[in-house]
């Protein structure tokens, strides 16, 4: 049986001993242990100039076995290299057998430094230590992409905004696949309103991930925001169309955001006088509670009342009144106007 295979990444050997070594064992292992039944050659993915293992991006389909030998093999290749990451996911009919993600994890300074650092990231409070281990790892090795991406986003955080796109753009010229690095950049550009630089940013964020990653729609759901400050209305409801759509699952950071997204989704076709499928958007919006938007509902009310008055159907003015009797402003002046 062969099912889809999706496999990118990169790693980085550092020095030309480690490097001579590992392609040394693959190509062993691939003659002695793994014979036919691997995805890549050696010299497919080896890359001497740069000391690293590279696969751009890779879609095909492959049998369960060969996709298995390859994570496997690429996994151990991982513990000889001091940077880097590889992804690799086996697909039938869009639902995922099998995820692997190889990551450096020997002794190695720079390894462990940046290791401990990601950990601390996601710790609340424990930002100064991890920019002070992911600086040790960037001082290991300076080529070290990934500890660039997750400095940049604890600064992000701590809202050291230039030393954030600093270095969001060093990951960026180190290795330019990583989606998150972009996406994270853009929030910047974001913050100073440059919506035409951002919209570039998201854009690769979304063509260097593939749609089984959560910064993929992310990406297209910043990209969406941007167009509506850009009056694009067209390109902004192509983005939030494909949003609506999706069906996250609740652990998936994009979940709290199906609020958001019907709503805006609303405003957009309304601007395109799209006003029926602009009505079911904001009903959908009103229907679900989770937000990480801050919708106010009395502003889906009004959009909704506006809408139902544009599409010529009843009820406008109670979903008005009720979104003044909220402390709506707006609803209240629409009410005047419809006095």
């Amino acid at each position: 049986m062969f099912y889809k295979a999706i496999i990118q990444g990169r790693l980085e050997f550092g020095s030309e001993r480690s490097y001579d070594k590992v392609l040394k064992m693959y190509e062993y292992r691939t003659d002695n242990y793994y014979k036919n039944t691997l995805i890549f050659k050696a010299e497919e993915i080896f890359i001497p100039e740069e000391k690293a293992l590279v696969i751009p991006r890779y879609v095909a389909q492959v049998t369960e076995k060969s996709f298995r030998n390859t994570a496997s093999l690429l996994d151990y290749c991982s513990q000889f290299a001091v940077a880097g990451s590889i992804r690799a996911w086996q697909i039938d009919e869009g639902k995922i057998m099998h995820y692997a993600i190889v990551e450096p994890d020997s002794d190695k300074a720079a390894v462990q430094s940046f290791i401990k650092g990601r950990k601390l990231v996601r710790q609340h409070g424990k930002e100064d230590e991890a920019i002070q281990a992911l600086t040790k790892a960037i001082e290991k090795y300076d080529r070290h992409a990934q500890a660039y991406e997750r400095r940049a986003k604890v600064n992000f955080i701590l809202k050291k905004y230039h030393d954030a796109k600093r270095d969001y753009g060093k990951c960026i010229k180190l290795d330019p696949t990583i989606p998150t690095a972009y996406y994270g950049r853009a929030k910047v550009l974001m913050l100073e309103k440059n919506w035409e630089d951002a919209l570039k940013d998201l854009e690769h964020a979304t063509k260097n991930a593939i749609a089984l990653q959560a910064v993929y729609w992310k990406a297209k759901r910043l990209k969406a925001q941007c167009h509506i400050y850009l009056k694009q209305w067209d390109k902004a409801a192509f983005d939030l169309k494909f949003f609506c759509k999706r069906k996250f699952t609740e652990d998936d950071p994009n979940y709290v955001w199906k609020r958001w997204g019907y709503h805006h989704y609303g405003i957009v076709l309304l601007n395109m006088e799209e006003y029926t499928d602009a009505l079911e958007a904001f009903d959908k919006a009103a229907a679900i509670q989770s937000d990480f938007g801050k919708i106010e509902d009395s502003e889906i009310l009004r959009y909704r009342g506006v809408a139902k008055q544009k599409a010529g159907k009843s009820g406008y003015i109670k979903d008005i009144k009720e979104a003044a009797k909220m402390g709506d402003k707006q609803a209240k002046n629409l009410l005047k106007e419809f006095a």
